[in-house]
């Protein structure tokens, strides 16, 4: 085999990051010179989803004949296979073997998570492994304003930033936004934009925790908002108390390599090295008050209304940007 890619990224990938795989996906077989109509798309099932009565589940049989024959036309054929991470180890031996033993056929793998082992193997020896990293606020600025120059569309700072509060780094739902607002008539403003885009689908905690991290509580409870048109409050919780546990933990161990041992933290992971840097921050006494606001918000969450879930959240969201601040 001759053209062989698989393009990886985390098995939490948002919008953006997994347009940009498929993207990428595309232009591999494009650039090979696989024609649209030559192109097949294979969407793994999830495991324990699909029908088999063989090796391969039905979904998959398809790349069989494609693999193994190629085109009978003297054209390039292509498969495009999605979610790779749902194959079951048979399968994932199967599509090796085919894989190792294709002819003239291009084939783009496209995987959520960890490729399988078996599979790696034989990209690794007669192909490429790209991998679409996570992608943060910043650099969804720079995608934006990217886009907004090859556009030729002129939008403001502030019209820019309610795009960006809007949909974060989903650059797929960017897109499609700025695709509405090139017929837009006049000025275009960042109250026109939040007035049109209500919801923000891919909020990461992470970036509510960085603004409860820095003492912000406007712009915590603006990302407690964003987050609750689709999270649930008991995840939101769950990452408190995940961040909490952290920071005792960082405040309590005498070196930083004790600290990544405790919270078994990657010798890459920036967050552990700035839950270091912050220890000693948080007051003793606030980090007592903080656990114990979590137990009661918990309850409430689990006993009381939905009518009271939101404020409670948001009285948690002001006392924890308060504690973490040093300012309680």
């Amino acid at each position: 085999m001759k053209h062989l890619l698989a393009v990886t990224g985390q098995a939490n990938s948002g919008p953006g990051e997994r347009q940009e795989m498929l993207d990428r996906a595309h232009e591999f077989l494009s650039g090979t010179g696989v024609a649209t109509a030559d192109l097949v798309r294979i969407d793994v099932p999830a495991r324990g989803g699909g029908e088999s009565e063989g090796p391969m589940r039905g979904d998959l049989e398809a790349m069989i004949p494609l693999l193994q024959s190629g085109s009978l036309f003297g054209d390039l054929p292509g498969l495009l296979l999605v979610d790779v991470q749902n194959l079951n180890p048979g399968e994932a031996q199967l599509a090796a073997e085919l894989l190792e033993q294709a002819g003239e056929v291009a084939v783009a793998l496209v995987c959520f998570g960890t490729l399988p082992a078996v599979v790696l193997k034989v990209v690794k020896a007669v192909g490429e492994v790209v991998t679409v990293r996570k992608m943060w606020e910043r650099q969804a600025g720079d995608w934006l304003r990217a886009e907004l120059e090859e556009r030729q569309m002129k939008v403001d700072p502030e019209a820019q930033a309610a795009l960006l509060q809007r949909f974060g780094t989903d650059t797929a739902g960017l897109g499609q936004a700025l695709d509405q607002l090139v017929e837009h008539q006049g000025k275009l403003t960042a109250e026109a934009v939040l007035d049109r885009f209500r919801n923000r689908p891919d909020e990461p905690l992470v970036h509510y925790l960085d603004s409860v991290s820095a003492g912000k509580a406007g712009d915590a409870l603006r990302r407690l908002a964003d987050f609750l048109t689709h999270g649930h409050p008991l995840v939101l919780l769950a990452a408190l108390e995940s961040d909490l546990k952290r920071r005792a933990l960082a405040s309590s161990s005498e070196t930083e390599e004790s600290f990544r041992t405790a919270i078994k933290a990657r010798s890459d992971d920036r967050r552990a090295s700035r839950l270091w840097r912050e220890r000693g921050r948080i007051k003793d006494s606030s980090f007592q008050k903080a656990l114990e606001a979590l137990v009661r918000a918990d309850r409430v969450m689990k006993t009381q209304p939905e009518e009271v879930h939101r404020v409670t959240l948001e009285r948690l969201t002001v006392a924890f940007s308060r504690w973490y601040g040093g300012r309680g």
